[in-house]
Parts: structure tokens; sequence; C-alpha cells
């Protein structure tokens, strides 16, 4: 029997490949931000108006 050639599904593999990257990226910048004094709130305040995303 061949070995699976993915890992969920063709359609699937892709999106959670995206998920997962995302998810460590922010991970990382919350922890360095952390380090520097800052809280979570703050951290996702400062992304939301880098994307344009700001509610205020």
């Amino acid at each position: 029997m061949p070995a699976p050639t993915y890992i969920i599904s063709r359609v699937a593999d892709p999106i959670f490949a995206v998920v997962i990257g995302l998810s460590a990226a922010a991970t990382r910048i919350n922890r360095e931000e952390k380090a520097k004094g800052k809280t979570t709130n703050e951290t996702i305040e400062t992304g939301l108006r880098r994307v344009g995303l700001s509610k205020k």
C-alpha cells in the first residue's frame, strides 16, 4: 500500500498549514511583546491598528 499523499485532505492541508503558521506567528509576537512589558490587549490593539481595523 502506498504512503498517503495528504495528511488530512487535498483541500484541508493548505488551510491547516496557514492556520498553524498564523497561530505560531501570533504566539511569538505575543511572547515578544510581553517581554517588552505590554499586555495581550495592547498587542492586539496595535496589530488591529496596523492593518486598519482599529475600533477607534
